[in-house]
């Protein structure tokens, strides 16, 4: 089985052949197009690796208007750019917890962003919003790349107030509320050093999207993943021979297994539930394949699943249509 044969395996229906054709085209689709609707669009599907084909993790949610980013790791700026989508037109930033591969884009993000404020930049400063920790980050950054700010002010004044991080500590509850689209954060456990962690939903016009963040099984997921219309949920695997490795078994402690995210996607029942944050520990013969994750999986769920690629696009309406981009850049 090839990846482009089981990367979806079931969804609730097919997007149209003019749906596919126009957004082939790599522009980011309108949100509001007749009955209200959400897009996801995976930037990032991986972990710290280095890779060319998966980027860092990022998740990208449009809905009533607004680009609500999740997470910003490597490359997430220029996955944006892929989709003809200006940084300067995110909203705001989510972030889950400050692990490298999770925001080494947001600088990126940020400062691209106001790259010719007062013509195609933005114009105020890039909304942030995460766990205890994240405004004391975008201090750091600030006060790190304060020389670009001061020398892009000098060329162009208005550049400066989209210079700014307006940063926010959240509490897990309500965070975002803005255009019919509301943001909840909850907390989930990627580890006993590895705190806070968090995960979101995102509620629109009766349609929502649940994020794992980097996790544990957690009841918090299942909680809050509940008949969404889409779950995005982390996973880890290794082959066979080395998972009961002592250095292996470390690593997947911090994350949820292909058994385990199936038996919480079963209970949760979302229509649609999708990996990403896909990390396969490498092995003395290779890393575990996608047929195995697929496979694993399967032996506790059998619904709806898609294993998410880079540039993967997931229409939200009265159905779930998705089309793989991989092939258009």
């Amino acid at each position: 089985m090839t990846i482009r044969n089981f990367c979806i395996l079931a969804i609730a229906c097919l997007m149209s052949a003019a749906a596919n054709a126009r957004e082939a085209a790599g522009a980011a689709p309108p949100v509001q197009s007749g009955p209200p609707e959400m897009v996801v669009t995976l930037l990032g599907t991986s972990t710290p690796d280095l890779s060319e084909r998966r980027f860092g993790f990022s998740v990208l949610v449009q809905a009533g208007g607004l680009n609500l980013v999740f997470d910003a790791g490597r490359g997430a700026a220029i996955r944006l750019g892929q989709l003809r989508m200006r940084p300067s037109e995110v909203d705001a930033v989510f972030l889950t917890h400050f692990h490298s591969d999770h925001i080494n884009g947001l600088a990126d993000l940020w400062m691209t962003g106001y790259l010719g404020a007062g013509r195609n930049g933005r114009k105020m400063p890039l909304e942030l919003y995460g766990p205890h920790g994240t405004e004391k980050l975008a201090r750091g950054m600030m006060e790190t790349y304060q020389a670009d700010a001061t020398i892009r002010f000098a060329d162009e004044p208005s550049a400066l107030p989209a210079s700014r991080i307006a940063a926010r500590d959240a509490a897990p509850g309500v965070v975002f509320e803005r255009a019919g689209v509301k943001v909840t954060m909850f907390q989930v456990f990627h580890g006993a050093e590895i705190e806070p962690a968090m995960g979101y939903r995102v509620d629109y016009a009766g349609r929502s999207v649940t994020l794992s963040g980097d996790t544990q099984p957690h009841p918090n997921v299942e909680k809050f993943g509940a008949g969404a219309d889409v779950l995005i949920h982390e996973v880890a695997l290794a082959p066979g021979d080395i998972e009961l490795t002592p250095r292996i078994r470390e690593v997947l402690a911090h994350h949820t297994s292909p058994e385990e995210a199936g038996a919480l996607f079963r209970r949760a029942a979302p229509r649609l539930a999708v990996y990403s944050h896909i990390s396969r520990l490498p092995g003395p013969r290779g890393r575990a394949t996608l047929e195995d994750l697929v496979k694993r999986t399967r032996t506790a769920y059998a619904g709806p699943l898609a294993v998410g690629e880079d540039l993967m696009r997931i229409r939200i309406g009265e159905g779930i249509s998705i089309l793989q981009m991989q092939d258009n850049f």
